[in-house]
């Protein structure tokens, strides 16, 4: 779910052609979540290989990731580990979305909706153990570096943000903020032409940034403060919120009061399923960890080639096209590198 602040925080659209030479530190399951809900045939069923396992999520971080490769842009995958006990019921909540969305695009199905049916599968992804291992193999042939975070990735993400490890963090979901992201960077994975759902129209979804210092200037909170309009408002550990209560009545009210605690000793029907105490803690000292080393090598093509085309029936034509427009940008990257530093 993640927190629901976009009415608030005020972002900057960016051309990723701006950002060659970065560093982004990408939300890993977040991305492949897009990449299989998006990556899906007219009827909604995903792209698989011929032992019948799910590809859409290593068709989407190959091209994707080639894309950014041949940008000039660095990437990091970072991989959820164990997820808090307090988010389990979010985790309950989503399973019953997925349930639910299941047997609706079933039905569509039945009925030959096909429009419908897509909408209802693309709410039906889950990311199984293979895919998560499928994804770190891709990534390691590529060249690419991956991290395994201990628990949450949007928090191992902004860990390596605030370090100075990656320039930005990469995520859709807003909690990169209350995890503490100098920069968060959005639609990384998703940009480009979109169709919305039920109609013939489309839209163009352009990356954006948003820079923690701007809002909480705009906003005129600490970072105390917009964890605790975020908690009001609902996170993954407690997904509900407090009913009646948006983000810029979150906004007002913790500016009245000053803190959460004010905020909820002057308000009245505020349950929350684990206390939220635990859950300010949690977003200010996440369990994160600094084993990890980051390099970026050449790909290993025939590795590649073996992987997706021999394992994954990929089309041997278009991987190998992908890859040496990946390969050029990275030599060119490598090359304005070295001039960079013989001119100071």
């Amino acid at each position: 779910m993640g927190v629901n602040l976009g009415d608030l925080v005020p972002k900057t659209k960016v051309d990723l052609k701006t950002l060659s030479g970065k560093i982004i530190a990408i939300d890993a399951y977040n991305a492949l979540y897009q990449f299989l809900a998006i990556i899906r045939q007219p009827d909604g069923t995903p792209l698989k290989d011929r032992s019948g396992r799910v590809t859409s999520h290593l068709s989407g971080l190959f091209y994707r990731t080639c894309n950014l490769l041949e940008m000039g842009i660095k990437p990091i995958y970072v991989f959820d580990g164990v997820p808090p006990e307090m988010k389990e019921a979010e985790i309950m909540r989503r399973s019953k979305i997925k349930e639910a969305a299941d047997a609706k695009y079933a039905k569509a199905l039945r009925e030959g909706k096909i429009e419908e049916a897509r909408m209802y599968a693309q709410m039906t992804s889950r990311l199984k153990d293979y895919m998560a291992e499928d994804s770190k193999k891709l990534l390691s042939r590529m060249g690419v570096p991956w991290i395994q975070a201990p628990s949450e990735g949007e928090a191992q993400a902004a860990h390596l943000t605030k370090r100075g490890d990656a320039d930005y963090c990469a995520s859709q979901d807003f909690d990169s903020l209350l995890f503490g992201a100098p920069r968060l960077l959005r639609n990384l994975t998703i940009s480009g032409r979109r169709k919305l759902p039920r109609k013939r129209v489309y839209v163009e979804i352009t990356p954006e940034i948003v820079e923690m210092s701007r809002v909480l200037e705009e906003l005129g909170v600490t970072h105390d403060q917009l964890i605790d309009i975020g908690i009001l408002v609902g996170t993954d550990f407690n997904p509900d919120g407090i009913k009646g209560i948006g983000p810029k009545t979150a906004l007002k009210l913790v500016k009245k009061y000053g803190t959460l605690e004010r905020v909820l000793e002057n308000i009245k029907g505020a349950e929350f399923p684990v206390d939220p105490k635990e859950i300010k803690e949690f977003f200010l000292r996440p369990e994160v960890t600094d084993d990890y080393t980051l390099a970026w090598r050449d790909p290993d093509v025939d590795g590649i080639i073996d992987f997706l085309c021999g394992e994954k029936d990929f089309s041997e034509k278009r991987v190998h096209r992908a890859l040496e427009r990946a390969i050029g940008g990275m030599k060119k990257a490598k090359a304005r590198t070295t001039l960079d530093s013989w001119f100071g």
